[in-house]
């Protein structure tokens, strides 16, 4: 028996379908994005094992073999990526520097001891504008009335801590 008549009775189509969606949905293994090459394996995939299967015991077989081969595949694909070239290209190797501080806020301790007007009723938050610029604030607690004078009295974060300019 030759080796093209083991697969003389079998038609090729099916068959290239499973092949190309292996194909297909490792090369999404190696280059995760979008998905449009794993969902065109999974289209061919299921195409293949239904235009190759007879029964549905022999198409379970077909996707336990398409599963196992799929899983060596990721198994090889997570060693690559882990300890080999492919991790390279996915994993982000370099560092930051321990001098340099990143923050979500800017540093805002020159408005320390700045005058502006409330905006808005402060109670305790509200908006006041320092020179133009109109800017979130919170008392320690007590009203102040809308179109007070205030002044900042000390910055804890991001937030800016005003007081009422006292009547002089």
């Amino acid at each position: 028996m030759e080796f093209a008549e083991i697969f003389s009775g079998y038609n090729w189509i099916p068959l290239l379908c499973i092949a190309a969606g292996i194909i297909f949905i490792i090369i999404e293994m190696l280059q995760p994005g979008f998905g449009a090459p794993g969902i065109i394996g999974v289209i061919l995939l299921a195409a293949g094992i239904i235009l190759y299967s007879k029964t549905v015991l022999q198409a379970l077989i077909m996707i336990a073999v398409v599963l196992a081969v799929l899983g060596a595949a990721l198994a090889l694909v997570l060693q690559s990526a882990s300890k080999g070239r492919l991790g390279k290209h996915i994993v982000l190797d370099s560092t930051v520097d321990d001098d340099v501080k990143f923050s979500a806020f800017d540093d805002l301790s020159y408005l320390v001891g700045s005058e502006g007007k409330t905006l808005t009723v402060l109670r305790p938050s509200g908006s006041a504008d320092f020179n133009g610029v109109r800017l979130d604030v919170v008392s320690e607690g007590e009203y102040i009335p809308k179109g007070t004078t205030v002044y900042v009295d000390k910055i804890e974060g991001n937030r800016i801590v005003v007081k009422q300019r006292p009547a002089s």
